[in-house]
């Protein structure tokens, strides 16, 4: 533990709290963090940081430490701190986790003899909000009804805390909090507790493997010393392992009750990216199935082709509010480019569909519960036995929203897939080959 320094700071104390966020939590607000934290506020200077922990790691703790030498320091590019605005903001899918950290800070600048000084006032309604004689504020935000209460503000450093819980965090995440940062090149924070194989997870997965700039922690529960270690041992010996995972280790596991494990989704993804191209002589054998739409859903249809031993997805096209000659045409038009096997949805008025393409010779299937059930099975077991690939579809879902195939199939659940239309079409476009455990085309056997 550092020695901590008593009487009033120096012009050198001053300067080294400006780059050393750790000095600074020691030197001015008399605490003391712990080694995970101290590497977080040391390296999550990027335009994008991530944050993964265990429960009681501390991630509201060093949020709210941030927060405040953001507020006192206010770190950015001299051109945009010619404006005098600094805005910092500690958000959560509700208000009350959002007070949680400002509650935090509050308390850590109160209890600061050189920093309460420096508070010029500190107001709760509309929303609560700090601010410092230097003209920064740090306020507190929920990011409910799809971040509607953020829109017209703009910020320097934006804290979300507890993204893995957040029922639309695309559309939060890209089309709000980021267009917030525009005005100033500011920063986010994406802190959480994992949730499942969500989009939090893409999001990190993405920054690890660099397909998105940022930087990436995770932490560990037991890092945090400050908290009793007999009672986390005692819960390490009780949980199942997912939970221990989950809840100590801060690692993404499937979150239970999921049609398709989240191991199985990123073989199928890697699976994919790995296979080559074939010849372009070869001859193809394509299926196609379309699950069709019914008020709240989309019509989906996907093609598949069987090639070494893998049925790998080839064309996915998802649309809303077609009326049924559309529909009809748009199948007929992947017929001409994919001929094949077509399997269709025929449940309600799904019928109609299928009179309408007989030239296909369509194989009508009617969502039972007893055939459904089988369907999806069906497609667990080709994930299970590695025999599915595809790549991350990604395609508009109506102003401002982003809709992808991977984020419908880790969401899938046995108890909670009515509206996962492109696992369905993807379903029908494996129901012919549900039997098939060799290649489509069996050799000939002759009798003496």
């Amino acid at each position: 533990m550092e020695a901590r320094l008593t009487g009033s700071p120096t012009i050198d104390d001053w300067h080294r709290g400006m780059i050393d966020a750790t000095f600074f939590a020691s030197r001015f607000l008399q605490v003391e963090l712990h080694d995970g934290q101290r590497k977080w506020l040391a390296n999550s200077t990027a335009r994008e940081n991530v944050l993964v922990t265990g429960n009681r790691w501390g991630k509201s703790f060093v949020s709210a430490v941030k927060l405040i030498h953001h507020g006192i320091y206010r770190p950015r590019r001299l051109e945009f701190d010619r404006c005098g605005r600094y805005r910092a903001a500690a958000a959560s899918i509700t208000q009350d986790q959002a007070n949680l950290i400002f509650n935090q800070l509050v308390r850590l600048v109160r209890q600061s003899e050189i920093l309460a000084p420096l508070v010029d006032s500190i107001t709760r309604t509309p929303y609560p909000v700090l601010t410092f004689g230097n003209g920064a504020t740090i306020e507190a935000r929920s990011t409910q009804n799809r971040g509607e209460y953020l829109l017209g503000n703009d910020y320097d450093l934006f804290i979300f805390d507890e993204v893995a819980f957040e029922t639309d965090p695309e559309y939060v995440v890209e089309d709000i909090i980021l267009m917030r940062l525009a005005d100033r090149e500011g920063r986010l924070d994406l802190v959480s507790t994992p949730n499942g194989k969500n989009w939090f997870y893409r999001r990190v997965m993405e920054i690890i493997n660099d397909r998105r700039l940022g930087y990436y922690q995770s932490g560990d529960s037991r890092e945090n010393r400050f908290i009793s270690r007999d009672y986390l041992d005692e819960r390490v010996r009780y949980f199942t392992e997912a939970r221990l995972k989950q809840n100590i280790m801060g690692q993404f596991v499937d979150a239970g009750g999921e049609i398709l494990k989240g191991e199985y989704i990123d073989h199928a993804l890697e699976r994919f990216t790995l296979m080559a191209k074939p010849p372009e002589d070869e001859s193809r054998a394509y299926i196609t199935g379309w699950d069709l739409a019914r008020k709240r859903t989309a019509t989906v249809g996907i093609t598949v082709e069987f090639r070494d031993g893998v049925v790998r997805v080839v064309a996915l096209e998802r649309f809303k509010q077609f009326d049924w000659t559309i529909v009809i045409e748009k199948i007929k038009e992947r017929q001409r480019l994919y001929p094949g096997r077509l399997v269709i949805d025929a449940t309600g008025l799904g019928d109609v569909v299928v009179e309408q393409l007989a030239e296909y010779n369509p194989e009508p299937v009617v969502f039972t519960p007893a055939r459904k059930a089988e369907l999806l099975t069906n497609v667990e077991l080709f994930h299970a036995r590695g025999a599915v690939a595809y790549s991350r579809w990604e395609l508009p879902d109506g102003p401002g929203k982003i809709w992808a195939f991977e984020d419908e199939l880790r969401q899938a659940r046995w108890d909670d897939n009515n509206e996962c239309d492109a696992l369905m079409a993807l379903a029908l476009a494996l129901w012919p080959l549900r039997k098939r455990s060799r290649p489509p085309v069996m050799p000939r056997v002759g009798k003496v």
